[in-house]
């Protein structure tokens, strides 16, 4: 059977497909490719590895009839038309669990770079402006004993909201279900929507993207922050209303932000590139070589699955085995 490949992944999914007699086509341009692109790829295959900044859509999916599976290297799977592959009866399959850890650390980081001012006190210091010690230079927000505000706490927002613990922190999280883990481990306490924007200090997103939460967080919540709050988002760009956050950077409604995620990606809002309150990252939470690597693996083992006709272990659309 043949697969392809919309981008170059790490070896080690490349090369258990080839071990286990797979051909393969990569993707050789360093760069996302059109849907004609893919559409040609994709002819004569059996399978599809693709990227979150691929648009499977409809018209893709219906252009191969030999289609069996599409395997996502990606944790979100809005970039594809699921009601499309599932009409075909073809397996769609994500890769949850292994980025975890690595997209909450980013998080974090972000939390840290912002609340610390540390890209511009780095940029500040690389130019010569560094004169020496003063006491009203580059003063940003503590992080200890702060209010945390947590909105999604699946995976990734908890493992995110577990390691505040050691700062001491209030937590407040929104979410549809309650979370036992979080309310035992740091005694977080479940809020509504209005209540998590106007009493956290730091607000971190982690939700999917999906009609409900879209432009989750526009203008009406953003004034309704305090001027020293600080919004983290790892999870999808248009959850943000990114002109609405821009201009509330810009006329500092808020203290600051950091972004790994952009509505249009790879566009981003000009308004915010000119910004020195919101650090902007290449959609890079889960870039590190173990898990790029384990990603590569699972997407791997999910497409040998779904082609040897098994239900794909992370398959997102097991509906289809029932019809």
């Amino acid at each position: 059977m043949k697969i392809f490949i919309t981008r170059k992944i790490p070896k080690a999914g490349v090369d258990l497909l080839l071990n286990e007699g797979y051909k393969i086509h990569i993707n050789q341009y360093n760069r996302a490719l059109t849907k004609k692109e893919i559409i040609a790829g994709l002819k004569n295959k059996d399978g599809i590895i693709s990227l979150l900044s691929d648009k499977i859509d409809k018209e893709i999916i219906n252009s191969n009839n030999d289609l069996k599976m599409i395997s996502n290297y990606a944790v979100g799977y809005d970039n594809i038309d699921i009601d499309s592959a599932s009409i075909n009866k073809i397996p769609v399959s994500n890769t949850p669990d292994v980025l975890t850890d690595t997209t909450a650390e980013m998080a974090w980081a972000l939390l840290f770079s912002v609340s610390r001012r540390i890209v511009e006190g780095d940029y500040f210091t690389r130019k010569g402006k560094y004169k020496g010690w003063d006491p009203m230079l580059m003063l940003g927000q503590d992080i200890s004993y702060k209010t945390l505000g947590i909105i999604g706490t699946g995976r990734i927002g908890t493992s995110f909201a577990l390691k505040s613990k050691g700062f001491k922190m209030k937590v407040l999280y929104l979410d549809e279900k309650k979370n036992q883990t979080l309310e035992k481990e740091l005694k977080a306490k479940k809020v509504n929507k209005n209540e998590l924007i106007k009493k956290s200090d730091f607000i971190s997103i982690h939700l999917p993207l999906n009609k409900s939460t879209f432009h989750f967080i526009g203008l009406k919540e953003l004034k309704e922050m305090n001027k020293n709050t600080i919004l983290i988002n790892t999870s999808r760009g248009s959850i943000i209303d990114e002109y609405a956050l821009a201009k509330a950077l810009e006329e500092k409604w808020i203290f600051g932000a950091g972004l790994d995620v952009y509505e249009k990606e790879p566009e981003i809002n000009k308004k915010l590139l000119k910004l020195n309150n919101v650090i902007i990252q290449p959609h890079s939470a889960s870039a590190t070589f173990r898990t790029r690597s384990n990603m590569a693996i699972i997407a791997a083992k999910n497409m040998i699955e779904g082609l040897n006709g098994k239900i794909p272990t992370n398959c997102v659309n097991k509906k289809i085995f029932k019809m």
